[in-house]
């Protein structure tokens, strides 16, 4: 059979995920482009976690297509072959090495070849050290690098480990209510991150702070039930009467 051929990163089609009958997923269709950063909302139990389940390969659908690069069938792999194709996951709780300062973390997460631990035993190269550097600049940590990570803000661990995730150099990062238990000026500080990271790569951010959904000013997608409810700007989604009455309330 001859995989259908897209021209986005990730294509869902028809995904359909039940648990005992109830449908955690519906039919659920969405494409998202290289580079691009979509927002999704939706109210609990739309399914959102359930996506990002399907796309990480934590969870089989029991019907539709996910295609990766248009070519990889993501619900034929496992987690570790799907992470290693370039696609990173960020829960809402930030997972750092509180006891291990920033630099380390950094250097834990790093791509290679080594085992994990080994890499804090042996010097780093200088190409490792520049793309610390330039990791630890681009979220915003370079003053903090020799701190104990447990010793950050909520916010700064956020941003760590979004750090950690771009160490392992992803094409599609998942990131699970970035702006929950921020400061105002942190998830300004996020949103701005955010756009950054998706000039080089598609980033999928689930979010229920509207206003940091406002500051990403990015296409969005409304989910109900496991299906699609809205898709759009977000003053046109925020206008749908549907989601007004299921989500946004009046």
């Amino acid at each position: 059979m001859t995989e259908p051929v897209t021209p986005t990163l990730l294509y869902l089609d028809n995904v359909t995920v039940s648990f005992d009958g109830f449908k955690a997923l519906n039919a659920l269709s969405l494409a998202l482009d290289h580079t691009e950063m979509r927002a999704i909302i939706g109210p609990n139990g739309a399914g959102k976690t359930t996506m990002m389940d399907v796309i990480t390969g934590k969870t089989r659908p029991n019907q539709g297509t996910v295609l990766f690069e248009g070519k990889h069938d993501l619900t034929s792999l496992d987690e570790a072959e799907i992470a290693e194709l370039g696609i990173g996951r960020k829960f809402q709780t930030p997972t750092v090495f509180d006891m291990h300062s920033i630099e380390d973390n950094l250097l834990l997460a790093l791509k290679g070849e080594r085992g994990p631990f080994s890499a804090l035993l042996s010097r780093h190269t200088n190409q490792e050290s520049e793309r610390i550097d330039a990791l630890l600049e681009r979220v915003r940590l370079t003053a903090h690098r020799q701190r104990r990570a447990g010793e950050l803000s909520h916010g700064q661990k956020q941003w760590l480990e979004i750090g950690m995730l771009l160490a392992q150099e992803p094409k599609l990062l998942l990131v699970d209510e970035p702006a929950a238990g921020m400061t105002d000026q942190e998830t300004a500080d996020t949103a701005d991150l955010l756009r950054d990271i998706a000039k080089t790569r598609s980033v999928v951010v689930v979010e229920h702070d509207m206003t940091f959904v406002r500051e990403l000013d990015v296409k969005v997608t409304c989910l109900h039930e496991g299906s699609v409810l809205a898709e759009g700007p977000l003053d046109a989604v925020s206008a749908n009467e549907r989601v007004i009455e299921v989500y946004l309330g009046r």
